[in-house]
């Protein structure tokens, strides 16, 4: 009986296959029209790290520059530690290093804004156009970056150039900013010349030369003036008068 009853079955299978039957009846009714209720989703699993590769770790740029500036202590020692510091990515489209030109140690710090084409070429700062302008000025009140008795120093808040002579990026500054008041320390200055904008961002965390040229303000405990930067005054030539007048005041400071 079993075996009639199972033939049976499977003709009956056979059957419904070729009408096109494809599920099975359940024991229970499906509605075929109800909207299923949302599935969640499985989260992607982390992927695994390989054995003996670590996760990368973010460097703080700013707190390594600082510490790698606080512990030079030589201006020798400073430019080295800026030489081997690899945080800073203008540094891999630059030709040279470009740290300071004039005699350390006298009155008169200059701190320009990044060096351009020239400068780069050169390794010193304020060599172009802009350079020689800078030296006719401060020529003009009896200093000179040579000059024995009344000598200026001169450096930068970027040590390397930027691609195609763009400005400097504010993290740039920043990055920089730990490196250039170590390098006023360690110059020992007696007044600081803020030339252009971006040096009176990174010196005064200001902008605006036109407003803050000639006005005196002080950091880390020096009397500092801002300028026109002389590449400025290359393009606005009217300019000149107001540049003459912060010289003026420069040097009555000097004697005063």
């Amino acid at each position: 009986m079993e075996s009639v009853n199972f033939h049976h079955d499977l003709a009956l299978l056979d059957w419904q296959v070729e009408l096109g039957a494809t599920d099975a009846i359940c024991d229970v009714p499906v509605n075929r029209y109800e909207v299923p209720a949302a599935i969640e989703k499985p989260k992607p699993a982390a992927a695994a790290m390989k054995p003996g590769i670590a996760a990368p770790v973010e460097v703080d740029a700013v707190a390594e520059a600082e510490r790698t500036a606080q512990a030079a202590q030589t201006l020798p020692e400073l430019q080295d530690a800026l030489a081997r510091f690899e945080l800073c990515e203008l540094r891999k489209g630059a030709r040279n290093l470009v740290f300071s030109d004039g005699i350390a140690g006298a009155a008169v710090m200059i701190v320009g804004e990044a060096p351009g084409r020239d400068e780069d070429r050169a390794g010193k700062p304020f060599v172009g156009r802009a350079g020689q302008l800078l030296d006719r000025m401060f020529g003009a009140i009896d200093m000179g970056r040579a000059n024995a008795d009344a000598p200026i120093y001169i450096t930068n808040v970027l040590p390397w150039r930027p691609p195609q002579n763009r400005d400097p990026k504010p993290e740039e500054i920043a990055m920089m900013r730990p490196f250039l008041m170590r390098h006023i320390a360690l110059a020992k200055p007696k007044v600081l010349v803020a030339v252009g904008n971006h040096a009176c961002q990174a010196l005064l965390n200001k902008r605006g030369i036109t407003r803050l040229r000639g006005q005196w303000a002080e950091v880390a405990g020096l009397p500092v003036i801002p300028m026109f930067h002389p590449a400025y005054l290359l393009r606005n030539t009217d300019a000149k008068r107001e540049a003459w007048a912060d010289l003026l005041s420069l040097k009555g400071r000097l004697k005063g």
